[in-house]
């Protein structure tokens, strides 16, 4: 899935502006050049195919550490970790669950009150570390299902 989709979708789930996107981008501990928040937002009306460039997965990373310190605040116990690129959307999985303090009940109910049905199994599958012999990789289709669910919670 586009870091810039899932960047919107997230913006639309907690009703942020494009100055709250900046502020958890700096949370972080990365300085969005002028008219970079407003470009992830720009073409979002658009087919995939005329949007143009996503936004780069440095600006991702930083974006999902910044929204767990924006949700739940910053550990001293636990310094910032390096940003791992490139972005998969088993990471995004990852760091909404750490984000939003989910559960693997809360997850499997997010999936299902978004319209996908899946087994605790498959579903634990997404959450491996990759090279491990039941790792799954999460597709678009799971992440949007995801994405909506959270939504459907979150705006409730």
């Amino acid at each position: 899935m586009r870091n810039d989709d899932v960047i919107q979708s997230i913006r639309h789930m907690l009703d942020l502006n494009d100055h709250e996107i900046a502020h958890i981008l700096k949370l972080r501990g990365y300085k969005p050049h002028r008219g970079e928040v407003a470009h992830i937002f720009k073409n979002q009306h658009l087919p995939d195919e005329d949007k143009g460039e996503d936004c780069s997965h440095v600006l991702m990373g930083h974006f999902l550490d910044g929204l767990i310190y924006y949700k739940r605040g910053k550990s001293k116990k636990h310094p910032p970790r390096p940003i791992k690129t490139p972005i998969t959307n088993n990471i995004v999985l990852k760091k909404l669950r750490v984000a939003f303090k989910l559960r693997e009940k809360e997850i499997h109910d997010i999936l299902e009150r978004g319209g996908f049905s899946i087994s605790k199994h498959e579903m634990s599958a997404l959450f491996r570390r990759k090279g491990h012999d039941n790792y799954r990789e999460c597709g678009d289709q799971i992440l949007r299902y995801f994405l909506k669910g959270l939504t459907e919670r979150v705006r409730n």
